[in-house]
């Protein structure tokens, strides 16, 4: 379905489809990717500093590190999440991929 007639003619349906129906748009399922980061902290031990007794306190940065870790594809509708799965960093989000989480997606359903 890669021509503009047949989105035409499915989005007339969709249309149709939520004029007859009020909770029509209440059970459409979307979905969404994001970044997933990580964070790594330091320790008080790493962060410490040997001050005088008058010294001002010194000023600190956010101090770590935030590398990305892996996309996250998630799932959800009116009413919350409905799926969701981790995609490892580093690993392509292939056709094979994507048809996995389509089905991991149809069995939460």
């Amino acid at each position: 379905m890669h021509n503009k007639e047949n989105w035409v003619t499915v989005s007339q349906e969709l249309f149709d489809c939520s004029n007859a129906n009020e909770n029509f748009l209440k059970n459409v399922i979307t979905g969404d990717e994001t970044w997933v980061y990580g964070y790594d902290a330091e320790t008080k031990e790493q962060s410490s500093q040997w001050m005088g007794k008058l010294s001002p306190r010194p000023k600190k940065n956010m101090s770590g590190s935030l590398k990305r870790e892996g996309d996250v594809d998630s799932f959800f509708y009116l009413k919350g999440i409905v799926h969701y799965e981790f995609v490892p960093c580093g690993e392509a989000v292939s056709k094979e991929f994507y048809l996995n989480v389509l089905k991991h997606l149809r069995e939460a359903v």
